[in-house]
């Protein structure tokens, strides 16, 4: 229960002096105290200020994912929530208007048919990755699909762990394992992509390079994860903009190779 404010309090006290003063009547021989109770207009009837707690809605970049097994179930919200979160649609509207405003002879077309493409393509690359990265191979293999920071250690240390954690991770048991949904998953999602993205050349060197550049660019995407919520606790930026705009950048020099 939220702390009671001074509302509350009076409301409270109101009541103890009603509640008396029908309890006194009562035993003075003055009818039945449950009418009198009835009838007493009870200060809990004043309408007090909704409490509205304070949210730190930057909390959740400054502290990493708790120490808890995600159920399969849990893990396909995650995905369908990474899916769905506005600054992803933000980023993938946006660099999807930026590369084809500025390639007219892109693949996916000119003008709003070829934006409306490569919006599309966009969006099956992002399912696709958080089905395969987010919910399937973690569930399969028990890995837990987050990010773990360690904003108390130093540097040079965070840094190092950043690069780790694209091929070593956290199991659901908090033991490290190989980071399969990277390692595999990566591979998976692009023989999906070569089925209907655009412009891509599909042979086995053109799909090593690309899951090498993948691979290579993954600790970007870490490194915004791990330092950028220390910058947004002291100036309030949405970390997960510019966590978005990595990754559309990087499935986008991927995607193109």
């Amino acid at each position: 229960m939220p702390p009671a404010g001074p509302c509350q309090v009076r409301n409270a006290g109101g009541n103890v002096t009603s509640i008396g003063s029908a309890e006194g009547l009562y035993h003075a021989g003055f009818g039945d105290v449950d009418a009198h109770l009835t009838n007493l207009p009870f200060r809990m009837s004043v309408p007090c200020p909704a409490y509205l707690p304070f949210i730190n809605w930057y909390a959740r970049f400054l502290d990493g994912p708790k120490v808890k097994p995600l159920t399969p179930k849990e893990k396909a919200w995650l995905a369908v929530r990474n899916v769905t979160d506005p600054f992803n649609a933000i980023t993938i509207l946006g660099t999807s208007a930026i590369s084809v405003a500025s390639d007219p002879d892109s693949p996916y077309g000119p003008g709003f048919p070829g934006f409306g493409r490569s919006v599309g393509v966009a969006y099956t690359q992002d399912i696709t990755g958080e089905f395969f990265g987010t919910f399937l191979i973690p569930s399969i293999v028990h890995q837990d699909p987050h990010y773990h920071r360690e904003p108390t250690e130093s540097i040079k240390h965070r840094i190092g762990h950043a690069i780790l954690q694209v091929v070593w991770t956290q199991g659901d048991n908090g033991k490290g394992m190989i980071n399969y949904a990277n390692l595999v998953g990566d591979a998976i999602d692009d023989e999906i992509n070569n089925l209907y993205v655009p412009g891509r050349a599909t042979n086995m060197p053109a799909s090593a390079a690309r899951y090498g550049i993948n691979l290579a660019l993954t600790p970007t995407d870490n490194f915004i994860t791990e330092f950028v919520p220390d910058i947004a606790s002291h100036i309030h930026v949405q970390a997960v903009f510019v966590q978005r705009i990595i990754n559309q950048v990087a499935k986008s020099n991927g995607g193109g190779s």
